[in-house]
């Protein structure tokens, strides 16, 4: 279970590793050794490995300041920026539970929390619920593919290749709307 934990850490601070589809993959593969108790391992690990990625991403995020957070187009609308500030200062743990678990929401959220000054101490307390969810949600895609495909194998595939694909979907509707929302020229 350590590659696990150093994957999905890897992942979460270098965002191009498919960390949803690694905790999907060993979950399908927990779940055709008939151990439950290995299954929850993979939940612990992949949970502990977002988190302190997360933290080693938030850390960088803090140090890099206003000049990163900048250089981010997202984070040049004023307003997008404003309203991220008030939802998580108002309440920091549905922000990062959402951000956790929309595929690329994270890393902007992050950014925004940093660049806004939410303190280690709430950004803490905040990000463990929103890592052991993340985990869990993953995991249980996996153990679905598990519980549909007889050989570890065809379940693992079927857990990437849908956690890709909605990966995939969700990014291609964010752009659309980006695209729509945007003022022409």
């Amino acid at each position: 279970m350590a590659w696990l934990f150093a994957v999905v850490c890897f992942g979460a601070i270098i965002p191009i590793v498919p960390t949803g589809a690694a905790v999907s993959g060993a979950a399908t593969l927990a779940f055709h050794e008939h151990h439950p108790l290995t299954i929850v391992l993979v939940i612990a690990f992949g949970a502990a490995g977002a988190y302190v990625g997360d933290l080693a991403m938030y850390a960088m995020c803090r140090l890099g300041g206003e000049k990163l957070a900048r250089r981010l187009r997202w984070l040049r609308d004023e307003e997008h920026l404003a309203s991220v500030k008030l939802r998580l200062e108002k309440s920091p743990l549905p922000v990062l539970l959402v951000s956790r678990l929309i595929p690329g929401g994270r890393v902007p959220v992050l950014l925004a929390a940093a660049f806004l000054g939410l303190s280690w101490r709430t950004f803490v307390a905040a990000n463990l619920p929103a890592c052991a969810l993340w985990a869990a949600v993953y995991a249980a895609v996996g153990v679905a593919g598990g519980s549909i495909f007889p050989k570890p194998w065809e379940g693992v595939v079927a857990a990437v290749v849908l956690i890709l694909v909605v990966n995939q979907s969700i990014s291609w509707w964010q752009k659309r709307r980006d695209a729509r929302t945007a003022p022409s020229t």
